[in-house]
């Protein structure tokens, strides 16, 4: 085992841009996963993605021939849901589809007074006055509680904005800091490995963003491998403090460092 993973008993995967992009598997991704696990390097997949729940995210991964549970799949909104749990929260005005209540059990949606704003992904149905309705929420005193914070993301036809900056736009105007639900938490990190229960300096996060997979990682005390495929930017890594411990062309080339 090269030194990027040395002593590496375990893998947290990202999903879109280092698995798929396009509705498509990279090619060579699910063989090299499948070498890791034949050498005992479990993974579990950790994911930003907050337009679907893990359930639907198993099924379109089927469809692209790659068979996952839905319980391998780690996802911002199961871990908003422990976070919510915790603070005794139990109605929200979640932005996202509805679907994504299925992630999130004994949770309910409040359009009238509820105790948190939950910020996912609502695509085209981003509008000012479902903003400002949130952002009103918030004046009244409801928690804000962001399910990512990522700047971009990569579609079919070019780069898209992502979560992050509805979540600052809403920070600004309220007055009110995000709580943080998925990557890069530590808090989210670390209960993917309570899952395989593996210490962080055990792990190894592969993913497509600098910042959020690779630094977040490493912050959480793992080691960061970076992938040249999804929203990788080559001018970003001259932009950012976060060196990987390794970097691949895509996930294909993991096995050269088993």
């Amino acid at each position: 085992m090269s030194a990027a993973l040395s002593g590496v008993r375990a893998l947290l995967v990202d999903l879109e841009g280092t698995v798929y992009q396009d509705r498509r598997l990279i090619p060579g991704a699910a063989e090299a996963l499948a070498e890791a696990e034949a050498r005992g390097i479990p993974h579990r997949f950790v994911t930003n993605t907050t337009s679907r729940p893990r359930a639907v995210i198993a099924r379109e991964l089927a469809e692209m021939g790659l068979s996952v549970a839905p319980e391998r799949i780690f996802n911002a909104p199961r871990a908003a849901h422990a976070l919510l749990a915790a603070r005794g929260i139990s109605r929200v005005d979640l932005l996202g589809t509805p679907r994504l209540l299925e992630d999130l059990p004994g949770i309910a949606q409040d359009d009238e007074a509820p105790q948190a704003v939950v910020l996912g992904d609502l695509g085209d149905a981003f509008t000012y006055a479902r903003l400002n309705r949130a952002f009103r929420h918030l004046l009244a005193g409801a928690e804000l509680v962001t399910l990512a914070r990522n700047r971009y993301w990569r579609a079919a036809d070019g780069f898209m904005l992502d979560v992050g900056g509805f979540a600052a736009a809403l920070e600004y105007s309220s007055g009110r800091e995000a709580v943080l639900a998925g990557k890069p938490a530590p808090t989210f990190f670390r209960a993917a490995l309570d899952a395989l229960g593996i210490h962080p300096h055990e792990a190894a996060i592969i993913g497509d963003d600098l910042e959020s997979d690779v630094g977040g990682g490493q912050a959480a005390g793992m080691r960061g491998i970076l992938v040249r495929t999804g929203k990788h930017r080559a001018e970003d890594a001259g932009r950012s403090s976060v060196r990987p411990d390794a970097v691949l062309g895509s996930l294909a080339e993991l096995p050269a460092l088993l």
